[in-house]
């Protein structure tokens, strides 16, 4: 069994939105995979005393915090522009060793795991085998698979999605992607800022569809999430049922309070409306750089309104989780924005447990505590003083095995 025990930190995880306090000069005691002790420096080390084959790690000081969890990720992202038909023209072997080297940058950066919401072509599903297999370095992966459209819907252009219509066909979609092995469904319910012939108010489903992905999900034990903007769509998908709102840009005081009484989450993903750096890098056409950025202001004001009506809140950057962005990477940018408006403590919770206890797998991540997987990150500042401290991640583990060590990176770019 291998043991490491790790000195020399303050613990620190999502709990301390609730109330729970930071454990200062703490030890942490992982065997094989998993933590196995938490505690103060004395009483890990006194566990180990007699022991000559156990690795020590002393971090001088730094802050750990379970690793980040990014619930709204695409590592076969192609927008419309150059840099997206760069990745459309991948042939299948391509796709995945780009998605391969994608998952390593977003492990690199402190992202142990990412809830994939449309995938290309699925292979999503063999570059998840790949990394629980230990043959590629990557995060947990939970994955919808290929998200479910309309015909002509938002994303229909892509091989990441799948055009049905009507009630049996879409039944016959969210079968399909569970079939494949997905964790969750994801469907776009409403247009959004990638559709050149769309706008993002331009609703994409009838009721009894909606109905349909939500009802035969739920029958097999999946969550359903669902890309969407207006107020009116999203307010009917969660009278059916729905268990999440990816982007929300245009949410009302009356559907936040509605999402937060029926437990409905949202990723809200503000990247996507303050990207033009990263529109630029991409070529991505004016005519989407307008709509995204001039529903900026609005989608701010929609984050705002749902955190003011209690609504759970969870961690998406949409642009790829390892992207080096505004001097860090998309993940902790993301995660910046949203601390602006909930603070660094609830900032920590959106970012691990939240959405560890909306994957139902809150026994395995999204905290410091004996039984969790030791995936852990550690920076010199304090997270809960402020998200930036998340620049300075300088050191990872996953599962019990250090994956990086050394100077923080910014992310990198893809080639």
């Amino acid at each position: 069994m291998n043991t490491v025990v790790i000195t020399g930190c303050t613990v620190a995880d999502g709990r301390v939105a609730d109330g729970a306090s930071p454990v200062e000069d703490a030890g942490i005691l992982v065997r094989d995979d998993r933590i196995a002790a938490v505690g103060t420096r004395q009483e890990i080390l006194a566990e180990v005393a007699d022991r000559t084959d156990v690795d020590r790690v002393d971090l001088g000081g730094a802050y750990v915090t379970p690793g980040l969890v990014n619930m709204h990720t695409h590592l076969s992202l192609s927008l419309p522009g150059a840099g997206g038909d760069q990745v459309k023209d991948l042939n299948p072997h391509e796709l995945a060793l780009y998605m391969a080297d994608g998952a390593r940058r977003t492990l690199d950066c402190g992202v142990t795991t990412v809830r994939c919401v449309a995938e290309k072509d699925h292979a999503d599903f063999a570059l998840r085998r790949a990394i629980e297999a230990g043959r590629v370095p990557g995060p947990r992966m939970f994955t919808a698979g290929r998200a479910l459209v309309c015909t002509g819907g938002h994303g229909h252009e892509g091989t990441d999605t799948l055009e049905c219509d009507g009630v049996d066909g879409f039944r016959r979609g969210t079968r399909a992607q569970l079939k494949a092995g997905a964790d969750l469904i994801k469907v776009m319910i409403s247009g959004g800022i990638a559709g050149q012939h769309e706008s993002i108010d331009t609703p994409q489903l009838f009721a009894d569809e909606m109905a349909a992905v939500i009802e035969t999900a739920h029958a097999w034990g999946r969550r359903v999430t669902a890309h969407a903007g207006p107020a009116a769509v999203i307010a009917q998908a969660v009278e059916l049922g729905l268990d999440c709102v990816e982007h929300g840009y245009q949410l009302t005081p009356e559907v936040a309070a509605r999402m937060a009484a029926r437990g409905t989450a949202l990723v809200p993903t503000l990247l996507v409306t303050r990207c033009k750096g990263f529109f630029d890098e991409l070529g991505v056409p004016e005519w989407m750089q307008c709509r995204s950025l001039g529903a900026g202001p609005a989608h701010l004001d929609s984050f705002a309104t749902a955190v003011a009506a209690g609504v759970e809140v969870l961690l998406g950057s949409d642009m790829p989780p390892f992207w080096s962005f505004e001097g860090t990477n998309a993940t902790v940018r993301e995660l910046e924005h949203m601390a602006e408006v909930i603070g660094p403590a609830r900032a920590l919770h959106a970012a691990t447990l939240g959405p560890a206890r909306w994957l139902r797998a809150e026994a395995d991540i999204g905290t410091v505590e004996p039984g969790r997987y030791a995936d852990l990150i550690a920076m010199d500042e304090n997270p809960l003083a402020a998200a930036s401290a998340y620049r300075g991640v300088h050191w990872v583990m996953k599962g019990g095995r250090v994956v990086r060590t050394g100077p923080p990176t910014s992310g990198r770019k893809t080639p």
